[in-house]
């Protein structure tokens, strides 16, 4: 458990606290402005990232002086909470709100990377003579989740509709039976059941994982996706698979997580008897979903299992074109059910944050333990199998080739058949807001067949345990590269980029350039995508060419998110040597800058101006901007200057910037600072 302790520093002496309340009713504004209020029980449940109140009652009156910031022990296991006069984002700090007497109200800030699960609450009291503290311990705990409503959070989800969905339903669909006759199941995932909270945070402590590990979501469901099987760490459900289920309960016969987390929260980690895919599925969706982390199952239907790491499902036959069972290892199953998790990545590349394969079924184990993700599913996509976790094993299930083999008589295998659209098929989850079923095979891979969805088949390949599956390049001598001209694209305006592409061989070369660029948020997280392009390229011998590549202002002027970049994807295969061209380029569109002019002599208390200028860059009418320097609201009309003259004090000489912001629906990012050395008086 960790420790937050509340550091009130007193004018008075020895003042202790009498009484604290954390505020945690169901109904009462902590709970419902954390979305909290649908758990079962009156603990303190509230989200990272966002402020809580609680109210302490002392001895007698006092006074409060606010002392210097402490730091965080650093281990994570006790956090020091200093009272502070105002309360800033990214820290642990409390302000007093309110004072009546004896009692006091604290609004307390946490930061949005905390380390979510249990916390307990320590007051300790000291005055000005540096007595020893004194302390007083509250008899509640406070739970700290992930927080979807944060945008500082990495799991932060932007659509309510989807946060309603993937977070507060606990209600869903599970798709079943095979892609010609799909099947589906009503799951009670239950996650705000009495009871359900506490299994997941059991199931957090029977981890081991460090509190500093807590605080990551990646860490988080590798681990969940580990102890939802019971294969190799006493995790909550058994598989099994055998049709004989006479000591325990049939997979088939399960219709809801509850009873499930109940049961080994109750068995103090007794493993429960027992689930197949769509069990362990639910199960895992409920805890994540508990735990604060957008979820979701997924079925998917044709569903491979490469068991060599080829990513290839392999069919080894003999001379006489007979199966050869001992070799054929790699199965295909009619449908397969996992989990989809939303987050940012910040372990991987820009483009790959978003929603993320997580499977608790055992199957493979992953560096020793079964389990499996979190794997992009744009990596997965794109053939990045090199990008953790696991995404090879998930590729394969999705995309892969069934490739068959004939053993020739010398004992070695020759490819003579291979099957480009056996596996992958009608992925489906339940669509938000309805009891529809919605298929997602799109996010998935490209449309099979297509060039793109070849490529991706054969960059993924190359990495597997049998590399030349598919025919080598004959050479690679052909790059692709996009320039960014300059300070890059300015919002507003169209935007260009120039793609490179040089062919380093005295031969002639033809390829197509599948382009496409989407949103992205600043976390990674892709948006959708907004233009798609082929691009027919042929060279001559030796040469360079530059293609200019431009995203009209029309088509993204209503699409972008928080700091306006966005990624530029290009893919294609030269003709003549079947070489794979791949480039992936984010960028931003810039915003203009305030200009802040200082006016007059700058002194300690007394008062002074400065002008700030802005020109609005785009082409249309900036509705309520907002400059943070007095909040004032107006309209800027398309491509007019605004001009206003702010009047402030200074209060602390030396050199010091004046900094202003602007912000509106239309414009975000927009910043201004000025130097200005403050005089004493």
């Amino acid at each position: 458990m960790i420790k937050l302790i509340f550091n009130l520093s007193l004018s008075e002496l020895k003042l202790s606290v009498c009484w604290m309340d954390l505020l945690s009713s169901k109904t009462g504004q902590n709970r419902l402005e954390h979305h909290t209020d649908l758990y079962h029980g009156d603990e303190l449940i509230i989200r990272r990232g966002q402020t809580f109140q609680i109210e302490i009652e002392l001895n007698r009156p006092f006074i409060v002086y606010v002392q210097r910031p402490l730091p965080m022990v650093s281990k994570g296991t006790h956090v020091i909470i200093p009272l502070v006069d105002h309360l800033e984002d990214e820290r642990w700090e409390a302000k007093i709100v309110q004072q009546n007497g004896n009692k006091i109200k604290l609004s307390v800030n946490s930061p949005a990377n905390a380390v979510i699960g249990l916390y307990g609450v320590t007051v300790a009291t000291t005055s000005q003579k540096d007595e020893v503290a004194a302390t007083y311990k509250s008899s509640k705990n406070i739970v700290m989740l992930f927080n979807p409503w944060c945008e500082e959070d990495t799991v932060f989800l932007d659509d309510e509709e989807e946060r309603k969905e993937y977070v507060l339903n606990d209600i869903g669909r599970i798709y079943y039976g095979t892609e010609n006759q799909i099947g589906a199941r009503t799951w009670n995932f239950g996650q705000f059941h009495e009871g359900i909270l506490d299994a997941c945070l059991f199931i957090l402590e029977k981890s081991d994982m460090p509190p500093s590990g807590q605080a990551d979501p990646v860490n988080v469901v590798r681990v969940i996706s580990a102890l939802i099987n019971a294969q190799d760490d006493f995790g909550v459900l058994v598989g099994n698979w055998s049709g004989n289920y006479s000591d325990g309960v049939s997979p088939t016969a399960w219709s809801s997580s509850v009873e499930i987390l109940k049961k080994y929260h109750s068995s103090n980690g007794t493993p429960v008897s027992y689930g197949q895919c769509w069990v362990f599925s639910g199960v895992t969706t409920t805890v994540l979903r508990c735990l604060g982390i957008p979820a979701r199952s997924v079925t998917n239907f044709q569903s491979a299992h490469d068991t060599d790491v080829s990513l290839t499902t392999d069919v080894y036959l003999d001379e006489n074109l007979e199966p050869i069972d001992y070799l054929n290892r790699d199965s295909v199953w009619n449908f397969h059910v996992w989990n989809e998790c939303w987050m940012a990545r910040a372990d991987l590349p820009a483009g790959h944050g978003g929603w993320q394969a997580v499977d608790s079924t055992p199957q493979e184990t992953s560096q020793g333990t079964f389990r499996c993700g979190p794997a992009s599913v744009n990596a997965i996509r794109s053939g990045q199998v090199y990008l953790k976790h696991d995404t090879p094993f998930v590729f394969a299930e999705v995309n892969s080739d069934k490739i068959y083999w004939q053993r020739n008589l010398d004992g070695t295998f020759s490819q003579i058949y291979s099957e480009k659209k056996a596996v992958g098929h009608c992925i489906s989850t339940k669509a938000v807001g309805s009891d529809e079923r919605a298929d997602i095979t799109h996010l998935y891979k490209h449309p099979e067949g297509s060039e793109e969805e070849r490529i991706a088949v054969e960059l993924a390949s190359r990495y597997g345990s049998k590399p030349d599956v598919y025919s080598a390049p004959n050479a690679e001598d052909v790059t692709v590269e996009v320039k960014v001209e300059g300070e890059g694209p300015r919002m507003g305006a169209d935007a260009k980029l120039s793609i490179l592409v040089k062919n380093l061989s005295s031969q002639p070369r033809r390829a197509t350039l599948h382009s496409q660029v989407a949103v992205m948020y600043y976390t990674g997280v892709l948006k959708g995508t907004i233009k798609k392009d082929e691009l027919p390229v042929e060279l001559l011998p030796n040469e360079e060419k530059t293609i200019e590549w431009v995203l009209p202002y029309q088509q993204y002027r209503n699409q972008l998110v928080d700091q306006a970049a966005l990624l530029l994807t290009l893919s294609g295969k030269v003709s003549e040597t079947q070489q794979v061209l791949a480039n992936q380029t984010s960028f931003r569109l810039r915003t203009p800058d305030l200009v802040i002019m200082p006016l007059g002599e700058a002194v300690v208390g007394k008062e002074m101006a400065a002008k700030i200028s802005f020109t609005n860059p785009l082409p249309r009418t900036l509705k309520g901007v907002v400059f943070r320097v007095e909040g004032l609201g107006l309209d800027v009309g398309a491509h007019a200057t605004v001009t206003l003259t702010e009047h402030f004090i200074p209060t602390q000489p030396g050199p010091r910037k004046l900094v202003a912001s602007l912000d509106c629906k239309e414009l975000t990012q927009v910043h201004g600072v000025a130097d200005v050395v403050v005089l004493e008086q």
